[in-house]
């Protein structure tokens, strides 16, 4: 893993495109998303992500953010053993695992607060796998026009992350675009539009939120005295 995280680095660093988050000492640190964290022991994590650890990446050129996937509630302490420096949800069913129940976010950020942790719930504008898992239809969300989006939206902000992510913006296969879409049939499949509303309508609602985010999430900032990344 360490040579894995020095090669990104080491090629792709330096680009104008590689993302990197401000942290509240004021370092840009490169930010992974690590699906599945949690198949890998803590231990062999810990040798990457902690300052003891023998491959550690820990104040050197390759130091970056590492963000594990939270699936269970006891994967929060498995998470901190490891020495990931936060954790996302990923999922955009919600109440198909804790971690994507909207109703354990603000537990999760507590949890996140009181260890330093950066806390990211995922949302997603529905969800919708049954052409290539037909057996899956209890984890269908159906998007409602767009209310199921704004629904996560909303409990997003409610929880008052650092950063939100979004499950997905072209995952055809799940249901779960937000890209502009048209209707569109072939032999075998039939793609899901937006109708009535327009081919951008979920970016016009993710720039609503986005901006609706942004102001609240400054606001916060000033009356809690917290640095804004």
């Amino acid at each position: 893993m360490y040579e894995n995280v020095k090669y990104i680095i080491d090629k792709y660093g330096n680009h104008p495109a590689f993302y990197r988050y401000k942290t509240k000492t004021g370092n840009s640190l490169p930010m992974f998303y690590v699906y599945d964290s949690y198949i890998t022991k803590p231990e062999q994590w810990a040798n990457l992500l902690t300052i003891s650890g023998p491959w550690s990446i820990r104040n050197s050129p390759y130091d970056a953010l590492f963000i594990a996937l939270l699936v269970e509630d006891r994967h929060k302490y498995d998470i901190l053993q490891s020495g990931f420096n936060g954790i996302y949800t990923y999922f955009a069913t919600n109440g198909f695992t804790y971690g994507s129940s909207y109703e354990n976010w603000g537990r999760l950020k507590l949890f996140c607060d009181h260890f330093q942790l950066i806390f990211i719930p995922s949302v997603g504008p529905g969800y919708i796998d049954t052409s290539i898992r037909p057996w899956n239809t209890q984890n269908t969300r159906n998007r409602v026009n767009g209310k199921y989006y704004e629904t996560a939206l909303s409990a997003a902000l409610q929880a008052h992350p650092s950063v939100i992510s979004i499950t997905s913006f072209n995952e055809w296969h799940e249901g779960t675009q937000i890209e502009k879409a048209v209707p569109k049939r072939t032999s075998n499949t039939v793609y899901l539009d937006y109708w009535p509303h327009k081919p951008s309508h979920y970016l016009e609602l993710t720039r609503k939120w986005s901006e609706k985010y942004s102001k609240e999430r400054t606001t916060y900032a000033l009356e809690n005295q917290l640095p804004v990344s």
